[in-house]
């Protein structure tokens, strides 16, 4: 059975207090940080654990729709459809597929290529080698088995020992290539089309939070590797 992890409340410690965050709330706020200039206050916007976690991606809503917010994730980031929403791509899927076999089975890659198109995308599917792992240079969409649940997830890129994944349901994480290896089937799920941003924030994750951080540098992609992966001139002037 296709599912997804249920999401949890995650506690952090912010600014001396301790909160339960809930996941339709927000703790992102202004900070003073006291008087720099006589009669002048300095405010420094303070970002919440939570926030970090799922910046520049689509959280998902419910056990079955990873595939719907890994795609609008995607699309938003990838290629500004600001108008995009986890909602809207699912209405649109479901619109196309098998409702019956998405209750049991949830959507397929299948399912995510016809949608994507349908509104004037290409979708893409490539078995990747996994000593080829790092030459993926676009954010795609990629199913893991993670302890037998099948769940759609954001590669947004491979380097060294580590993949940089965006998670629907736990949110943006760093995986050990061994253990992304060990879920991963070597399919990858592109989505090409025209107005795809090749600096798009996708593809500059952040970084671990460690000494050896300034390891991994992510340099500008070229035309032609995205030409191997299904874009067209046209789609890149």
């Amino acid at each position: 059975m296709h599912s997804c992890f249920e999401r949890v409340g995650f506690m952090v410690l912010i600014i001396g207090v301790c909160l339960i965050l809930r996941p339709d709330v927000s703790f992102g706020a202004s900070m003073p940080m006291g008087n720099i200039m006589s009669d002048t206050m300095l405010h420094k916007k303070v970002e919440s654990i939570r926030e970090r976690r799922y910046r520049e991606l689509i959280e998902q809503e419910t056990d079955f729709s990873c595939g719907a917010a890994s795609l609008a994730t995607i699309l938003k980031y990838a290629y500004q459809r600001d108008e995009v929403t986890e909602v809207s791509v699912l209405e649109g899927m479901m619109k196309i597929a098998d409702p019956e076999l998405v209750r049991v089975q949830g959507f397929s890659l299948l399912d995510l290529k016809n949608y994507v198109e349908k509104i004037g995308f290409r979708g893409r599917g490539y078995e990747v080698a996994p000593d080829t792992l790092d030459s993926v240079s676009i954010p795609v969409v990629v199913l893991l088995d993670i302890e037998g649940y099948k769940h759609f997830v954001v590669m947004k890129k491979a380097s060294g020992d580590r993949v940089y994944v965006g998670d629907p349901a736990l949110g943006n994480r760093v995986m050990s290539r061994e253990d992304f290896m060990a879920a991963w089937n070597n399919i990858i799920f592109a989505v090409v089309g025209d107005g795809y941003d090749r600096n798009n924030p996708l593809l500059k994750p952040s970084q671990p939070l460690t000494a050896h951080m300034m390891g991994d540098v992510f340099a500008p992609v070229s035309t032609q590797n995205l030409i191997d992966f299904g874009f067209r001139h046209a789609d890149l002037m």
